[in-house]
């Protein structure tokens, strides 16, 4: 897993679970701002059969922040919404897989997070696999 995975990963976990996650390491590593928790908004963009010309598909509202830690190693957050909890738990996160707590914080938070997203995933996928309709043509006419 690398950064821009578990940057991804944490981005889009639900604040619940991240807090749970959190919890369970019980750490609470001392840092200082560079930038406290800010909501703002970003342009969302796509493209039509993801290869068409881009085009804006509207506004998301996101919290972002940046933290140092006492060994200097600097950690950013950007989670969707706007819960500045959530988004200092990411940064805090982030700047500790870059030190020796990488592979306790693989095992105990992101791999589960993943896991669990994942099932989540599953489930909805299912459940809207169960309300597929086929439907079929008949040929008419002589040919």
């Amino acid at each position: 897993m690398d950064r821009r995975d578990w940057m991804g990963l944490l981005a889009r976990a639900p604040a619940d679970v991240l807090d749970r996650l959190w919890q369970g390491l019980g750490l609470a590593p001392a840092f200082e701002w560079l930038r406290p928790p800010e909501v703002g908004g970003v342009m969302v963009r796509g493209r039509t059969g993801a290869t068409g010309a881009p085009f804006n598909l509207g506004e998301m509202t996101v919290t972002r922040c940046a933290l140092v830690l006492e060994s200097g190693t600097v950690g950013h957050g950007y989670v969707q919404g706007r819960n500045k909890q959530q988004a200092e738990k990411a940064a805090l996160v982030d700047a500790l897989m870059q030190e020796d707590a990488a592979d306790r914080i693989r095992a105990a938070l992101l791999e589960p997070l993943a896991t669990q997203m994942q099932a989540t995933q599953d489930r909805r996928a299912a459940k809207a696999a169960a309300t597929k309709v086929e439907f079929f043509t008949l040929v008419r006419g002589e040919d």
